[in-house]
């Protein structure tokens, strides 16, 4: 047996670990890969998200505002009514059975006063609620977008996890966290009503 012919034996099994070298690297390539690619995309949906959830809670405090604003209206013309009819069935005892021209004026715009009074509130209190309903409308987005950040934040941890350790399954993992957390935050961005209430309730 020549010396060539030993050397042509002894190629195979070093080209074939070389392969193996360059196949595993490639695997790590192409996870690092994904893992960016993975980051990038949440990383920019969530602070998409982040916009969209501050717009949001802008409009609850300004929805709260108008709704104690009403209430606040409401309270105060029920108050001046009872303030109106108080004066005016005072008047009326103090004017006796025959009043003065002036009194009777009075007690007219009296009435009226307590009459406008008593249309007004209805309308305030529907406000009130309408505004208060607004915000509760308001807030079921804003835990979704609540819900989206920590979902997506723990799917980027995981992401990292996985890059460190080099770790297919664990990517895929941050896949599922990721998925739900943008499936959470379309719902917040489509105005959609899905409201994981145990999730809402945790983070709450």
């Amino acid at each position: 047996m020549t010396r060539n012919s030993l050397v042509k034996r002894a190629e195979p099994p070093m080209i074939r670990a070389m392969d193996v070298e360059v196949t595993a690297e490639a695997k790590d390539k192409r996870l690092n890969r994904l893992v960016a690619i993975t980051v990038v995309f949440l990383s920019v949906f969530m602070g998409l998200g982040n916009i969209k959830d501050g717009n949001i809670v802008q409009a609850m405090a300004q929805a709260q505002s108008n709704s104690v604003d009403r209430w606040n209206e409401y309270q105060a013309s029920r108050t001046k009514r009872h303030i109106v009819d108080t004066a005016a069935q005072q008047l009326a005892a103090t004017a006796g059975r025959a009043p003065s021209p002036a009194i009777t004026a009075a007690l007219a715009a009296m009435r009226a006063e307590s009459a406008h009074y008593v249309a007004e509130a209805p309308g305030l209190a529907h406000e009130a609620k309408g505004f208060a309903a607004q915000y509760d409308a308001l807030n079921i987005h804003d835990d979704q977008f609540d819900a989206s950040e920590a979902l997506i934040s723990t799917a980027i941890s995981l992401a990292a996890v996985a890059a460190l350790v080099e770790s297919a399954g664990v990517l895929w993992l941050a896949w599922a966290f990721g998925a739900f957390g943008v499936f959470m935050g379309v719902c917040g961005f489509a105005g959609w009503g899905f409201h994981p209430d145990v999730l809402s309730n945790f983070l709450g």
